[in-house]
Order: C-alpha cells, then sequence, then structure tokens
C-alpha cells in the first residue's frame, strides 16, 4: 500500500501563490545602509484598476527594519511550516509576502515607524502575542483611514504605536477564571471567587 505524500504547493517568498498576479506584499529592501525600507500592497487581480493596483503602505528606516526583521522571519517561517508551505528569508530587493502575512507586517511597521528604538523590542513582544486575526483586524481598521504611506502620526498609526510599544505583556498570558460546577446541581455555575 503507497503512503500518499502531501505536496508542497508552490509558493514565491514568504507563502505567496505562485499563480497568475495574486493579491500579495512586496517589502524592498534597497542595497543601501541608509536607504528606506518599502512595504506596499499589491491587488493583483482584484484591483479595479491600474491606478489601485498598488497601495504604498509604509517606509521604514533601515535600523527600525534591523529591529524587527528577525522575530518577523522566525514567526512568518514557523506559520509557513504549520501549512506546509515552503520558508524564506529576507534579502536585499524585492521580497514577496502572502497578503495576510503582509497585513501582520504592516501592523507592527506601522507601530514602530516613529517608536523610539529603545520601545521597539516591547512592540515586537506584543506583536508576538497577538493572534493573527487581532493582527488581520488591526490592519483593517488602520488601513481604511491611515493606511498609505503618509499617514503616519495619526488616528489608528499612532493608536497602534502605543498600544504596541507602551507597555509589554505579561510574561504569561493571564488565565480566564474558571466555572466551577456546585455540589449536587450540574447545570449551574459560580465563579471561584464565590467560593469561600
Amino acid at each position: 500500500m503507497a503512503v500518499k505524500q502531501d505536496k508542497i504547493r508552490p509558493t514565491l517568498g514568504f507563502g505567496v501563490p505562485a499563480g497568475s498576479d495574486p493579491h500579495h506584499f512586496k517589502v524592498i529592501i534597497p542595497k543601501s545602509n541608509s536607504g528606506k525600507v518599502e512595504i506596499s500592497e499589491y491587488l493583483g487581480l482584484q484591483a479595479q484598476s491600474d491606478d489601485l493596483a498598488v497601495i504604498d503602505r509604509v517606509l521604514l528606516e533601515r535600523p527600525r527594519w534591523t529591529a524587527i526583521r528577525g522575530e518577523v522571519q522566525r514567526a512568518f517561517n514557523l506559520r509557513l511550516k504549520e501549512h506546509k508551505l515552503k520558508t524564506s528569508a529576507w534579502k536585499v530587493g524585492e521580497n514577496m509576502v502572502d497578503r495576510l502575512l503582509g497585513k501582520e507586517l504592516c501592523v507592527l511597521a506601522w507601530a514602530v515607524e516613529n517608536m523610539e528604538m529603545e520601545k521597539i523590542p516591547v512592540a515586537v513582544r506584543n506583536w508576538l502575542a497577538l493572534r493573527p486575526e487581532e493582527r488581520w483586524w488591526l490592519f483593517g481598521m488602520t488601513a481604511m483611514n491611515t493606511g498609505r504611506v503618509n499617514d503616519g502620526n495619526r488616528g489608528w498609526r499612532l493608536a497602534l504605536r502605543h498600544a504596541l510599544g507602551d507597555i509589554a505583556q505579561n510574561e504569561e498570558p493571564i488565565k480566564p477564571r474558571q466555572l466551577k460546577r456546585t455540589p449536587g446541581d450540574k447545570a449551574s455555575a459560580t465563579l471561584d471567587m464565590f467560593d469561600k
């Protein structure tokens, strides 16, 4: 009996389907250490016109990019492995990023674009503590009003900076209180603070 092997779907960069013009992000890393890293969204076949096909999302100074790139690469590669997709690494030039991972990257990039350098490790840690769905929601809220390259320092962009960079999350996640059943009544439940 032959064992069926999972086929690895062909992808480019960080999980972008190798198809005709998919929705994705590009991270353009310049050769010059003084050049800014550009993150843009390419709508692909979804674009309603050529004028709306590319949205420039953020420009990051190189030291800010350097401060986040390693943890972002590690987090993205773990996710790609979970989905049995090829991993990748940042390189000078164009780096393609899956549309959902690109949204998550924008949330962190928007948070750190004008943040004090010493707070960036806190922002990275807090970003890593968010679930992907939370990052996607934050991207959607931010992109709606302040999601273009020149929209920094206001609205949701400013909120992201404070939300991710001001206070480090606890080492261990806060556990929700457990509901306890009272003896003899399987249907009712009480919070443990009422059990005295």
